[in-house]
């Protein structure tokens, strides 16, 4: 399995960042720079990647494709299919952002997401980033959300099906889809159902923990790693039976020493289940 997550301080060239990658016992990278950084240097960080062995796992875009604004909605478009032209050039995984939002919040919830025009709207806007785009390599993928789709391992099977293209995977975050002490006291069976019916169609998944507490009325709160009530036990197993090259990354922390941290528990556990981190 393919392991990383961000990365702290400062570098002067592709090649030290590279180093620091392999220094923090990654395995794989999130990449630094977007389409707009000169050509020489995307194709520095590209060439540093695959000299250090090191996996780009995926870009991100992280743009609302479904705003009511339809400046905004058209500006996210674009530069969604330019981060999907970048993923592709490059080599990575995939290139990843949520379905998008008709709220004023660009990743909030809204009473139309999770409805059928959400649907058809999600699957009409990826359709026109990857025709844009025209992905070779690579693709395009949607992260789960609790509030907009895909919410459910059934809900992406729907959108890849709708979709119908050969440049649209699948993207895993669990802890985006713990939405209830339902779903929180059998998260290991949630991880079972999302790689039973994805398997081979997920490209990249997150790492971060999450834990329910008992102020009313439901606090799901994100947390790293070892800290939470995410079976990581069913998710690094699941995991260690799809292609090398899926990565699991740490995300959403704030300082060097919970990646730290999180990496020590992760490469531990899964050695106690005897798996390669």
């Amino acid at each position: 399995m393919r392991f990383g997550g961000n990365l702290f301080g400062t570098w002067t060239s592709p090649a030290q960042w590279a180093d620091m990658a392999c220094a923090a016992g990654y395995t794989s990278v999130y990449f630094p720079v977007n389409f707009t950084a000169p050509q020489k240097e995307i194709d520095g960080y590209r060439d540093a990647a695959a000299a250090a062995g090191l996996v780009i796992s995926e870009i991100g875009v992280w743009k609302n494709t479904l705003s009511l604004d339809p400046r905004v909605r058209r500006e996210s478009i674009d530069y969604a299919v330019h981060q999907l032209e970048l993923a592709d050039y490059v080599g990575a995984n995939c290139c990843v952002n949520i379905a998008g939002s008709y709220s004023e919040q660009w990743d909030g919830p809204h009473p139309d997401n999770l409805t059928q025009k959400g649907f058809d709207d999600t699957v009409a806007v990826t359709q026109t980033i990857i025709d844009r785009a025209k992905p070779q390599h690579t693709v395009y993928s949607l992260e789960p959300m609790p509030w907009m789709y895909p919410d459910t391992a059934d809900a992406y099977l729907a959108l890849i099906r709708a979709i119908d293209r050969k440049g649209f995977g699948a993207h895993l975050d669990p802890v985006n889809i713990i939405s209830s002490p339902q779903l929180y006291y059998r998260s290991g069976e949630v991880i079972r159902e999302w790689f039973d019916k994805l398997g081979p169609q997920i490209r990249s998944c997150h790492a971060k923990d999450i834990r329910l507490s008992g102020k009313l009325t439901v606090h799901l709160d994100e947390c790293r790693p070892g800290t939470g009530e995410l079976d990581y036990s069913t998710y690094l197993t699941c995991l260690s039976r799809l292609d090398d090259r899926v990565c699991l990354m740490l995300e959403h922390m704030q300082e060097a020493d919970d990646y730290a941290q999180a990496a020590v528990y992760l490469k531990s556990l899964a050695a106690s289940l005897g798996l390669v981190l």
